[in-house]
């Protein structure tokens, strides 16, 4: 075969590479739980992952060994990211949300080596040490008088070669959550994370530069934080952690770090809207706000949107490295009037060049891409899972290589997919469906109702109603009745729930989504 081309791997190492003799003096700004802000920069990141890479040799950790990391974001779990991955070792991010089983479960399911932890999550290190066998080394990442971060790096040089090899060896592990049985593993490979990282950057989809302040909220250990340190490092973009989410932490490093992009789930900027900022001077410097996890209100979307933030709804899953579909402007955006430009928003966008998808029947045939069709909706692509880790007996992806994703969505001519449900929360009343995304939209729009989970109860009539579960404002404590008049006004007539019940709060998961079947288990009780 004639060649003409240079063989240069797709390794995340180089991405690191390319930011520190590129972009080298761009900032990594971190601000920790006591309210101290560390600087460093792309630089330093190298320096720093060069010497964590020497001193996990010395440890005796390998190539191809997990080591698991245990934390918040901060500028040493970026440091450890790289130089694990660098060493030729799997950087394996544990949610500290789970439960001690299930982390237990997937530490050992793992093999983890070694676990990096944040001195907030010791007691949680403590009690799970003795079930971990595998881990032979516990280092906390703090700060303090036992720096053990610290004086492991200052014990080395920061002379290493970063391990080459095939651009499909694996690189990162990320477990699913464990909703429905045991939590599983998707193993990130090389080079579809760059492919990932590079696409991610594009203008339409989270637009990054060497100009851009990125801020994700996302945690590093939910599905890598969405691919941001992985995307920023490819632009040379300056990135700014915080291990604290309250909003008025959230306000204030957008005001004083001039953030232009973040990244989070919708209950991080609906708490932010809570601040009372109504003219948003206290987050002018944003342009980009990535809204995932989960669909986004109107009122959320229209609250950004009227403020010159581009929404950016995102949707994905872990098993897709996270990204499937992004919205973006399109050529007539601003001659749209605001309705519709709320319309197209809502929707969770098209899927970039890498990504394909696909809605299906029952039977598994393909539906038109009409705009009315709602179907099962299925991926394919280079960033998609194939298998999950260590399961050599089932295929993720089908046959013919499609991942059913679990969703419920419709595809649009103009080339966007709409997610309509979760496939095990749609309701299905009178042998027709009901999408519990739309009717949480259209409650959200009433003034008063702060969350709102619309979930399905049997009925003998009709299969399944909807009851609407609804967390009220303080300020404002809406009714039953004002609620379903508004409803009246955005849904069809039989799509109004028989009941409305008030709660102080919604039970969420570790990933930021709404507990449903916690949800209908309280109600059948």
């Amino acid at each position: 075969m004639l060649r003409g081309m240079q063989d240069w791997p797709l390794r995340i190492s180089r991405i690191l590479d390319h930011a520190a003799r590129e972009h080298g003096q761009r900032e990594i700004v971190s601000r920790y739980a006591d309210g101290q802000v560390v600087r460093t920069n792309w630089a330093g990141i190298d320096r720093d992952a060069r010497r964590l890479a020497n001193a996990a040799t010395r440890l005796g950790l390998a190539r191809g060994d997990r080591i698991a990391t245990l934390a918040m974001n901060h500028d040493r779990h970026l440091v450890a990211w790289y130089g694990v991955i660098g060493m030729g070792g799997v950087l394996h991010t544990l949610n500290p949300r789970l439960s001690d089983d299930h982390l237990v479960y997937i530490v050992n399911h793992a093999q983890d080596r070694a676990v990096f932890y944040d001195r907030a999550f010791a007691s949680l290190v403590e009690r799970i040490k003795p079930r971990i066998p595998t881990v032979q080394h516990f280092i906390c990442f703090d700060p303090g008088q036992d720096d053990q971060f610290q004086d492991l790096l200052r014990a080395e040089t920061e002379d290493f070669e970063w391990v080459e090899g095939d651009e499909r060896e694996p690189a990162m592990l990320c477990y699913t959550s464990g909703t429905t049985g045991d939590p599983k593993g998707v193993l990130y490979e090389h080079r579809s994370t760059v492919l990932h990282a590079i696409t991610a950057s594009l203008p339409d989809l989270f637009d990054l530069s060497a100009r851009a302040v990125v801020m994700p909220i996302v945690p590093m250990f939910h599905a890598a934080a969405w691919g941001l340190p992985f995307a920023a490092g490819v632009t040379g973009a300056t990135l700014v952690f915080t291990t604290e989410t309250a909003p008025e932490v959230i306000r204030d490093l957008i005001h004083a770090e001039h953030v232009t992009h973040s990244a989070a789930v919708p209950t991080v900027w609906l708490a932010l809207m809570g601040q009372g900022d109504d003219d948003g001077a206290g987050y002018r410097s944003l342009r980009v706000l990535v809204i995932g996890g989960a669909a986004a209100p109107r009122t959320m979307i229209e609250h950004f949107d009227g403020r010159g933030i581009r929404v950016a709804h995102a949707w994905g899953m872990t098993e897709m490295s996270p990204i499937g579909t992004l919205v973006s402007p399109d050529l007539d955006w601003q001659a749209l009037p605001q309705n519709e430009r709320t319309d197209r928003l809502a929707r969770q966008g098209r899927p970039p060049f890498g990504i394909e998808l696909r809605t299906v029947d029952n039977e598994g045939r393909a539906l038109p891409r009409d705009g009315r069709s709602s179907g099962l909706l299925q991926s394919r692509g280079a960033w998609v899972i194939d298998r999950y880790f260590l399961d050599s007996q089932t295929m993720a992806a089908g046959v013919d290589g499609w991942f059913d994703t679990g969703d419920v969505a419709i595809l649009h001519p103009d080339g966007s997919m709409q997610i309509t449900d979760r496939a095990k929360d749609v309701i299905k009343s009178g042998g027709e469906w009901i999408s519990s995304i739309q009717l949480e939209n259209a409650a959200l729009g009433c003034e008063g109702v702060v969350e709102a989970a619309a979930i399905s109860v049997p009925d003998t009539k009709w299969g399944e109603r909807p009851v609407l579960v609804v967390v009220r404002s303080d300020r404002f404590r809406v009714t039953e009745e004002t609620i379903l008049r508004h409803l009246a006004n955005c849904v069809a007539r039989w799509w109004i729930p028989d009941r409305i019940l008030f709660v102080d709060s919604l039970p969420y998961g570790v990933t930021g989504k709404i507990q449903k079947a916690v949800l209908r288990e309280q109600l059948r009780q």
